[in-house]
């Protein structure tokens, strides 16, 4: 069985991952700008990759989308600026 903690820091060509937890990571463009957050939960078939941003107005984060790949989830978080 995975546990959350054998997921290894994604590799997605054209941006930085810095972690922020076990299975957080914030997710940097080319110049260093934040695009969003990318986290990781284990589930029965597989790993999913959620896109995440900070929303400043309700002190939270908000969802973007659950993917199957994390080049998917940070796709969304270039598309969606």
């Amino acid at each position: 069985m995975t546990t959350i903690t054998d997921i290894p820091t994604p590799l997605v060509r054209g941006v930085t991952l810095l972690p922020v937890s076990a299975r957080r990571w914030r997710v940097l463009d080319t110049r260093g700008r934040v695009l969003g957050h990318l986290r990781t939960e284990a589930v029965a078939a597989g790993i999913r990759y959620h896109a995440e941003r900070f929303e400043v107005g309700a002190a939270r984060m908000r969802g973007l989308g659950s993917f199957w790949s994390a080049r998917e989830a940070v796709d969304c978080l270039r598309y969606l600026r």
